[in-house]
């Protein structure tokens, strides 16, 4: 009882905290060791100065309490007022009916009620509505109905659908009150079977009407159709049906597009085909199909008659009973059983080695001579004949030596077939000998590579360049790829071998280039590799013999052929290529470095123009070394006399013994040149040429360089410096060139190149220094103003100087209204904050009185019921 008292005592004393307001309006009292001096070390004159003495937080304790005079007066009365104000909405407006001031006063209401009160109250929550009820109105369950009462006749169903439906009872079974009398009088309950025979008779006029209604319409559609008969008869007037047949009536005839949409409504559809082969699918049919022909010519080869080999069926009697009937292989397993199931491994083993035994013993019997085969083709000739021989007509009577003859004929008819057999298999054994092998391996070395090949057609070293790669497809096998890079490499090797021989094999090579092709296809990366390596090696044999020599001379027929191979297996128009680039670079240091001393290096280096221009034919890049060398040529065409008034650059020198390299003055071999092809392979002949081939090959070569110079002129006709370029050429061929001189066919040659220099339009025009200097227009130049102190403020105008001012002030107060709203927020939530707490503070008070008092109670009907239970 007493801890229940002092709970009381201590739940009833009312809390004394203050708030954040009165603490505000404290005074501070003053101290004069906390007065500050704001002290400055020169007195500046009409500088006014704030704050020079005073105490800390005396500014904000006076802004504190303007605060609470001004802004917390006008917060706790925001929502107070003490004039009456009817703000009902349109209450005084007579052009708005009723309706609609209750329709709008409930959105006005609903618009309140939705935001937020206060925007930093969390707790606060929306008001939910169901069918304009308040949720919270609804769950306090004011409207439950109460079963038990009588009072309300809810729930009970009406006295129609029972008497419809269940029949009801006397009670329930009542006649509907009409709307229009006035008076409720009631009348008389029916029985069931009046309401059942009024029913039947309700349905029966029902009935009675529809039928009616069907016969009315039906009258009625009768009627109309003799109206429409007499009104068709004079609208359109048809001839009688006598008279149509006597008229013939041409039937329209089908359009063509008629025709064709028919004829494909009957065509067939077509029915889809066979999926496409992979690329290893079709590798492993070729290299079985390869495999297979190989296979049919080792066994001709050998002379084994596939025929021969076959059993022949024996000769078998009618009465004969197949009593000798043995089985060639015991096919029966033994049942065994390992951990509870049957073994079928080990028959599966066994069936394996009985396999290979046979393989084994076929191949041996494959390996036998060709005697013995032969012996055995006659012995079973002989057996068969024999076995012909017998029949059921033994018991026919013939005579001995009729017999004997007939025996005597079949032996010799059995040696002429075996004469004729061996020597069909001698034809078909050379024959076989002869044959391509189907199958090749692929050479580990270039000298198996080159016997391989020797002897051969070039039909036959194509076969047999194509049978290795279907061979050694890569996907038939894991190292074929490595072996078919190699395969690359040798044939490169091979191709330059066959450009090194006395007479070299140029159709050979060409038709090698196709195998070539294809492996540089499959392997494009030591394809590269492998051309790298001979132009890197080519360079680098040039600049040893430059530095050596001091000179160097074109290269050989190989090195020329593996740059024509470069622009057949890779790109030329790429930018940048890592082998079409080195060898570009390696062809311009040809042009350039090597000297021009005989007729043979002339036709090489005419070769190597040509290469250039099938080089830069897509991309049209510019190559001054060839534009120099054809300048060249035609230098060395001209006589020591006019070979002067321009320039040529190295390798050709203005003066010297090889000058006149390409000048012609027989005038018999003049008029006897006939316009050839330069072959590559003349530079091999012309050691053993007369002197006649020699000039013809000279003019030969001027008029390529004349069909070069004008093919150069159709490719860079797009240049800017076009005209620039060529004006050299152009220079030497109008000017110096002897063309009187030269037969008619090579004068047709001139003229064309020089036409199509001289025709081409000038694009572009260079770009030249104008010789005055051009007038600047006229322009409002602007006014520099030059600031001699930065940071500081320029002194101007009054109105300047003013309107200054003024930006500054109005900045100075900018930021004081802003620095003051902020502090004006700040106050406001601390005062809303401040109410906060106190309402808490209210409520856990309350809460702990309430506490108290419980307790108390519980305390106190505690000792009641001790008492009780003691007495």
């Amino acid at each position: 009882m007493g801890k229940a008292t002092k709970r009381k005592k201590k739940a009833s004393v009312p809390s004394t905290a203050k708030g954040p307001v009165k603490s505000a309006m404290a005074v501070v009292k003053s101290n004069p060791f906390e007065v500050k001096v704001n002290r400055q070390k020169f007195d500046i004159l009409g500088r006014k100065t704030k704050n020079d003495v005073g105490l800390p937080g005396v500014s904000r304790s006076k802004a504190i309490k303007k605060r609470n005079q001004t802004l917390l007066k006008e917060y706790k009365e925001r929502e107070k007022t003490n004039v009456f104000k009817d703000k009902r909405f349109g209450e005084y407006n007579t052009k708005i009916t009723p309706e609609e001031k209750m329709i709008r006063r409930f959105t006005l209401e609903r618009q309140q009620n939705y935001g937020k009160k206060n925007i930093y109250n969390l707790n606060e929550d929306e008001e939910l509505t169901h069918y304009g009820q308040s949720l919270a109105e609804i769950e306090k369950l004011n409207d439950i109905v109460d079963s038990d009462s009588d009072t309300e006749e809810r729930g009970t169903l009406s006295a129609e659908l029972t008497a419809a439906h269940f029949g009801g009872g006397g009670g329930l079974l009542r006649k509907k009150v009409s709307s229009e009398q006035q008076d409720e009088e009631e009348e008389k309950p029916k029985s069931r079977k009046e309401l059942i025979e009024e029913m039947i008779a309700r349905s029966k006029q029902e009935k009675q009407e529809r039928q009616t209604r069907r016969e009315s319409a039906l009258e009625l559609t009768e009627k109309l159709d003799k109206d429409w008969k007499e009104i068709q008869t004079l609208i359109a007037h048809k001839a009688p049906k006598s008279e149509r047949k006597d008229k013939e009536v041409e039937k329209p005839k089908p359009d063509e597009y008629d025709m064709i949409v028919r004829e494909l409504g009957f065509e067939m559809k077509a029915k889809p085909s066979e999926r496409l082969k992979t690329e290893e699918e079709l590798a492993k049919e070729e290299q079985a199909r390869l495999q297979k022909l190989e296979a049919d010519r080792l066994r001709r080869m050998r002379g084994i008659d596939e025929e021969a080999n076959q059993k022949r069926p024996s000769h078998m009697s009618a009465d004969d009973l197949a009593d000798g009937f043995i089985l060639d292989k015991d096919d029966r397993r033994l049942l065994s059983y390992k951990d509870g199931k049957i073994n079928i491994e080990n028959e599966e083993e066994k069936g394996e080695e009985g396999e290979e035994e046979e393989e084994e013993e076929g191949e041996e019997g494959d390996n036998e001579d060709e005697e013995e085969s032969q012996e055995e083709s006659a012995s079973e000739d002989e057996e068969d004949d024999a076995a012909d021989g017998h029949s059921d007509l033994e018991s026919d009577l013939e005579s001995e030596g009729e017999a004997a003859e007939n025996k005597e004929e079949k032996k010799h008819e059995a040696n002429e077939n075996k004469s004729q057999n061996v020597e069909k298999l001698d034809s078909k054994r050379e024959a076989a000998k002869s044959e391509l092998p189907y199958t090749f391996t692929v050479p580990e070395s270039y000298e198996t590579f080159k016997s391989l090949l020797a002897g051969r057609t070039i039909e036959q070293q194509l076969i047999i360049l194509e049978r290795i790669q279907k061979c050694n497809h890569p996907s038939l096998a894991v190292g074929n790829k490595a072996k078919l890079e190699k395969l690359f490499g040798f044939l490169l090797e091979y191709i330059g071998e066959l450009a090194t021989l006395d007479l070299p094999e140029l159709r050979t090579i060409d038709k090698l280039v196709l195998p070539l092709y294809n492996l540089c296809q499959m392997f494009p990366e030591a394809a590269s590799d492998s051309v790298r390596f001979i132009l890197r090696d080519a360079a680098h044999d040039l600049e040893e013999i430059i530095e050596v020599k001091g000179r160097a001379t074109l290269p050989a027929l190989d090195t020329l052929i593996y740059l024509k191979i470069v622009s057949l297996l890779f790109p030329t128009s790429d930018f940048w290529h890592p082998v079409v680039t080195p060898a570009f670079i390696y062809m311009s240091q040809l042009l350039t470095k090597c000297r021009i001393t005989t007729l043979q290096d002339v036709i090489k280096g005419l070769f190597i123009c040509c290469l250039f221009l099938e080089y830069v034919s897509l991309s049209r890049r510019f190559v001054p070394e060839l534009i120099n060398f054809l300048l060249g040529v035609l230098h060395i065409s001209l006589p020591k006399s006019q070979a002067q008034g321009y320039t040529v650059v190295h390798p050709f020198t203005p003066v010297g013994k090889n000058l006149e390299l390409l000048l012609v003055c027989d005038k018999e071999d003049l008029k006897s040149w006939e316009k050839q092809s330069v072959p590559l392979s003349i530079v091999t002949r012309l050691k053993e040429a007369s002197r006649t081939e020699i000039n013809h090959t000279r003019l030969s070569c001027l008029a390529l360089c004349f069909d070069l110079i004008k093919k150069c002129a159709a490719l860079y006709e797009s240049l800017p410096s076009f005209h620039e370029i060529m004006h050299p050429v152009r220079i030497l061929l109008t000017k110096h060139m002897p063309v009187n001189e030269y037969p008619e066919k090579m004068q047709e040659w001139y003229h064309s190149a020089l036409k199509e220099l001289e025709n081409k339009v000038k694009h572009y025009t260079p770009l030249v220094c104008e010789k005055k200097k051009p007038v600047p227009l006229k322009q409002y130049t602007p006014k520099i103003v030059k600031v001699l102190e930065f940071g500081r403020k320029q002194a101007g105008s009054r109105k300047e100087q003013e309107r200054k001012q003024l930006i500054q002030r109005h900045k100075r107060e900018l930021k004081g209204a802003i620095r003051e709203i902020r502090k004006d927020n700040q106050y406001l939530a601390r005062m809303q904050l401040s109410e906060i707490m106190e309402r808490d503070a209210a409520r856990k008070r309350k809460v702990k009185e309430l506490l108290g008092s419980l307790a108390t109670q519980e305390g106190e009907w505690k000792a009641m019921k001790r008492k009780k239970w003691n007495n």
